[in-house]
């Protein structure tokens, strides 16, 4: 799950990680007077959505105007910028070309930048630990620091029994560059922010940019934060953050039936049980030529019910030219599947084509349900001829 920029810097500064002072607003009025609250001279409007790259982004009704992020030194210029970015749509490299329509803002005190860094948290899967990462790139997407100059990236991997010492931390700030009071600081907010990811069960914590300021001081000037979804029912508190508008609604509707679903940009909805057969489903659909349109794992355990739902919100996607299901049957009967499948097609009046392909437990009575249907559903032998057969189909219909 993920939260807002203004949401990660109230759960931090509760850790005592250093973030500077902030309000959210909804309302240009609302904007105002929060800066008022804040007192000048400077003043910085943030955009806040579910997106990095806000500050090079560009509004849609505006494409040469100003960014998501905008710094104003007066109260008017804080309430025009607000009036000009509430209920407006802003892209950047992250949310494509559709965007996200802000409808929250930050405004937050002005920072005496010296030296922008970043800092970064996360879990490490080849490791399984925890691990901090660090660069003098600061304020730029990490990813390309890795693939340009990879050597500008330290990492420091956290023994688990062991947990945040101040040698990781001193490491860190001395191959940073950092000197005399900003080693202590940065040692104290890099152990700070530890506690918070641990307690808080996180997934990623990202500082981009982590600032050094005029005095020396190590403040997190941007924050990501990311969480487990499996162990929010632990932290009540957190879960009340997600706002669901920055969320996609075919992934809300496929979480109300628990189905694993991810959307993707591809023409091929696919509706697989079990995330790896998931994948591999994925990989054989972009051999044969296509690109999938989604990721769906319905799970050992669905029932005709769920089917109909996965199969619904793969159709309520427009780019989905056709459709895969792939079902290998062992605790999911392939009869159950099958009846999932032609009541849902039956329901939504299916315009695409229908490539299935069923192994398993109940496997004839399956193929036997869908035969007897009337619905145009094409067989598929084995994975790689659904694949094929699904790919030509969606190009003779094009």
């Amino acid at each position: 799950m993920n939260i807002h920029e203004y949401q990660a810097k109230e759960l931090l500064r509760k850790y005592g990680v250093a973030v500077p002072r902030g309000s959210v607003a909804f309302t240009p009025e609302e904007a105002e007077n929060a800066a008022r609250e804040l007192g000048g001279p400077i003043w910085v409007v943030k955009s806040q959505i579910h997106a990095g790259g806000r500050g090079a982004g560009r509004f849609t009704d505006d494409p040469d105007g100003d960014g998501g992020v905008r710094l104003c030194k007066t109260l008017d210029d804080v309430k025009e910028n607000a009036r000009k970015m509430l209920g407006h749509t802003l892209v950047t490299k992250q949310t494509g070309a559709v965007g996200k329509e802000v409808k929250r803002l930050y405004i937050e005190e002005g920072c005496d930048i010296k030296r922008e860094l970043y800092l970064g948290m996360l879990i490490d899967r080849a490791t399984s630990r925890v691990t901090i990462m660090a660069s003098t790139e600061g304020g730029m997407e990490i990813e390309e620091v890795a693939e340009a100059t990879p050597e500008k990236i330290l990492k420091v991997a956290i023994d688990p029994v062991e947990g945040f010492m101040p040698y990781h931390g001193r490491k860190l700030a001395f191959g940073l560059g950092l000197e005399g009071k900003q080693v202590s600081s940065a040692v104290k907010f890099m152990a700070t922010m530890y506690k918070a990811f641990m307690d808080l069960d996180a997934s990623i914590v990202e500082i981009n940019p982590l600032v050094v300021t005029g005095e020396g001081d190590i403040i997190a000037l941007d924050a990501k934060m990311n969480f487990d979804d499996n162990a929010l029912f632990r932290h009540k508190d957190v879960a009340g953050m997600r706002d669901e508008d920055e969320e996609d609604a075919k992934e809300l509707e496929a979480a109300r039936h628990e189905l694993n679903y991810i959307s993707l940009d591809g023409e091929i909805g696919c509706m697989v049980n079990g995330a790896g057969l998931a994948m591999a489903t994925m990989d054989i659909i972009k051999l044969y030529g296509s690109e999938p349109a989604n990721f769906l794992d319905v799970g050992g355990g669905a029932t005709k019910e769920r089917v109909t739902v996965a199969f619904k919100i793969i159709l309520s996607d427009p780019n989905v030219k056709g459709i895969l299901v792939n079902i290998f049957g062992g605790i999911m009967r392939c009869d159950v599947i099958a009846e999932g499948v032609v009541a849902a097609a039956r329901e939504v009046s299916l315009s695409v084509p229908l490539v299935v392909r069923l192994e398993g437990t109940n496997v004839e009575l399956g193929k036997k349900i869908m035969a007897e249907s009337g619905l145009p559903i094409i067989s598929g032998d084995d994975l790689a001829d659904a694949a094929e057969k699904v790919v030509k189909a969606v190009k003779e219909a094009a």
